[in-house]
């Protein structure tokens, strides 16, 4: 592994990225049709925070979290056939929660005095909570406002740090990642909760520091690439490609290895459902953010970048450079008038032989005749 990173530092792996930009760019239009297609056609799954409910909870002393799920959801299922139903969840050591569709005040009540009797608890031990969907709306309107505070104060850094183009390939990299998790959000089926809005605006963060870490190498890079006669911007900005490109990986295995662990472990091993919504965000998230930050962010760059004249023209004397035909000699000269056969004739550019005259073999001196 450290050879194949050095390979890449010194730019001999050979890793073309922004050279099959347009591949990437192709890949990044797949999605973006996708993702308007699951998100127009099949739309989200909304949780109960969003579209109201109830949600009943009693003690963890009342039994297993299995038969405290199967007691409350057959409870709610007698009152309400049609109930819509969320997984039991976990609330650490001291509660377990069912959440469903709406219910009656006395189907409530029913349902409360159900669990009650089969679990062999006080009924005041059980609560039944209307969960209204305005708070819900509330939660994802002061979401949305802090991803648009967010991508401002980010776009103002870049443009300061670095230049406008690098923040514009980097806002293009965030807006790639939040509609990629959203398309599998839309496609597999996941519930959307608040858990899930606040998993969105973290996943930012790890994405624009992963965009960062490869701009400032391309920055390096390219720093005066313009006076450069063997370099074009887009061959600078791979080579910082492939100088960090192993970082980007090692930095994503340490972020998710943890954010798998709190998913796989505590969500699906544990029972913890709370868990359960942030984890998955982040994990799929952060996955698409390092995919974004080095096949998507650095070929937007170089795509913007291309369009000033100052670049363009520099790429275009580089091409141009390699492209001319090295100036062949101009081919040995004719044999010298009277030369002596089987003489070679002087290589062009060479130093005429001292005393040498057309019509006498080199070497004979030129003194009068008695």
């Amino acid at each position: 592994m450290s050879g194949l990173a050095t390979r890449l530092y010194n730019g001999e792996a050979g890793l073309q990225i922004v050279g099959r930009r347009k591949l990437w760019f192709g890949v990044a239009g797949g999605m973006l049709l996708i993702a308007i297609l699951a998100m127009s056609l099949i739309g989200f799954k909304p949780g109960i925070e969003f579209e109201g409910g109830n949600e009943f909870t009693v003690p963890s002393s009342a039994g297993q979290l299995a038969d405290v799920e199967k007691a409350i959801d057959d409870a709610i299922l007698s009152v309400d056939p049609d109930a819509t139903l969320v997984a039991a969840q976990q609330i650490g050591n001291t509660a377990i929660t069912v959440r469903s569709s709406s219910l009656t005040n006395e189907q409530t009540l029913e349902v409360k005095a159900q669990i009650a009797s089969t679990l062999k608890i006080d009924v005041d031990q059980v609560s039944g909570n209307r969960v209204s969907q305005a708070w819900g709306a509330q939660v994802t309107e002061q979401a949305l406002i802090g991803l648009a505070l967010f991508v401002l104060v980010v776009s103002i850094y870049l443009v300061i740090r670095f230049e406008w183009q690098m923040a514009a390939a980097a806002v293009a990299s965030l807006a790639f990642d939040l509609v990629a998790t959203a398309a599998v959000y839309s496609l597999v089926g996941f519930e959307v909760t608040p858990s899930t809005v606040i998993g969105f605006l973290t996943i930012l963060g790890f994405a624009l520091y992963d965009v960062v870490v490869v701009f400032d190498k391309v920055q390096e890079n390219t720093r005066g690439i313009t006076g450069s006669s063997t370099q074009t911007y887009a061959e600078a900005a791979n080579l910082a490609l492939n100088q960090t490109f192993m970082r980007s990986i090692n930095t994503a295995l340490v972020a998710l290895l943890p954010v798998g662990g709190l998913l796989f472990i505590g969500a699906g091993l544990l029972g913890a459902g709370t868990l359960k919504d942030l984890g998955l965000v982040l994990f799929i998230g952060m996955g698409t953010a390092v995919y974004s930050s080095l096949f998507f962010a650095t070929p937007v760059l170089v795509w913007l970048k291309e369009k000033d004249p100052k670049i363009a023209n520099h790429t275009a004397r580089v091409l141009a450079r390699r492209a001319a035909p090295a100036k062949a000699p101009a081919g040995d000269l004719p044999a010298q008038a009277g030369a002596g056969a089987g003489s070679a004739a002087p290589k062009a550019g060479a130093k005429p032989t001292v005393g040498a005259k057309a019509g006498r073999p080199a070497g004979r001196p030129a003194g009068k005749r008695r």
